[in-house]
Order: structure tokens, then C-alpha cells, then sequence
């Protein structure tokens, strides 16, 4: 189970995410990609402070990763040895 503290986290981050996926989509992104740009920004800092309570978050320190591994590509699993 997750602190309230990590549930609005996600949240953002799921929000920010949906913003971005948005301005991607968007016609105005053809021709400025700026809009774009500020919600990619707004997308890692919600997933960064996300990333940096878990680390310290008790509640989740058995909760599976939602969100992927900064320079992991998404969808790839790990092998184990």
C-alpha cells in the first residue's frame, strides 16, 4: 500500500504525462515544438519527485515500479543472472 505522499505523486505524474502525450499530439506542435519541450520538462520533474520519495518512502518499499528507470528504455525487462 502507498502513502498519500506517493499516490499524489503518481497522480501528477500521470497528469503531466497525459499533457505531454497531448502537445505531441497536438497541430500546433508541426509547428512549434516549445509547447511540447515545457511539458516533457514538466513530465521528468513529476516523474523525478515521484523517483526521489519512493527511494525514501517506507510504504513503498515493496511496491513494484510504475514508473520506468531514468535511461532505461520503456518496456525492456532485466534478465536475471
Amino acid at each position: 500500500m502507498c502513502c498519500v505522499i506517493c499516490a499524489n505523486l503518481e497522480r501528477a505524474y500521470k497528469a503531466e504525462l497525459s499533457a505531454y502525450i497531448k502537445a505531441r499530439a497536438s497541430a500546433c506542435y508541426l509547428i512549434s515544438t516549445r509547447l511540447a519541450a515545457q511539458k516533457n520538462v514538466d513530465m521528468e520533474r513529476a516523474r523525478y519527485e515521484l523517483e526521489e520519495h519512493r527511494k525514501v518512502c517506507l510504504a513503498a518499499a515493496g511496491v513494484p515500479r510504475l514508473v520506468p528507470q531514468r535511461g532505461k528504455p520503456v518496456g525492456v525487462r532485466q534478465e536475471a543472472a
